[in-house]
């Protein structure tokens, strides 16, 4: 985006440079010929001048205030840059952040693991047990489904 703000800017400004141009060269040409023309009074001669004056005035105003602007342009990109690094070096940060995160969660999640294998053989033995104890107690009761005859 600002590229094509520096793109039409740029644009703009040689349209003017063109149009001071042609008024110079066209001043120019009117000056040589008044100059060269004795029909014209001396009050003629002077009245050219001071317009060719004052155009040359105002072409150098507008090329101090272009120059103003291109520094203020250079200014912005200069802090957009600035920015830009920045911006890179905390999301750099926030990187380096969340990275210790994730290592302690897989740690964490080591040790569950670890800790689930170690309850399953447990889980299972309990298992057993109890459907031990259960077969025992329907024994006991005299049920006749677990007797071998």
């Amino acid at each position: 985006m600002i590229q094509t703000q520096k793109q039409a800017w740029d644009q703009q400004q040689q349209q003017q440079q063109q149009q001071q141009q042609s008024l110079v060269q066209g001043v120019q040409n009117s000056g040589s010929l008044s100059f060269s023309s004795s029909n014209l009074s001396r009050e003629d001669e002077e009245m050219s001048k001071s317009a060719l004056l004052t155009f040359r005035a105002k072409e150098e105003e507008i090329e101090r205030k272009k120059l103003e602007v291109k520094e203020k342009v250079q200014l912005q990109l200069g802090r957009v840059e600035e920015e830009t690094k920045r911006l890179a070096i905390i999301r750099e940060e926030l990187e380096a952040l969340a990275d210790p995160m994730r290592k302690e969660v897989s740690v964490v999640r080591k040790k569950i693991d670890q800790v689930n294998k170690e309850l399953k053989p447990l889980g299972q033995s309990c298992q057993k047990k109890v459907i031990f104890c259960i077969i025992v107690c329907f024994c006991q009761q005299g049920n006749p489904c677990f007797r071998h005859d």
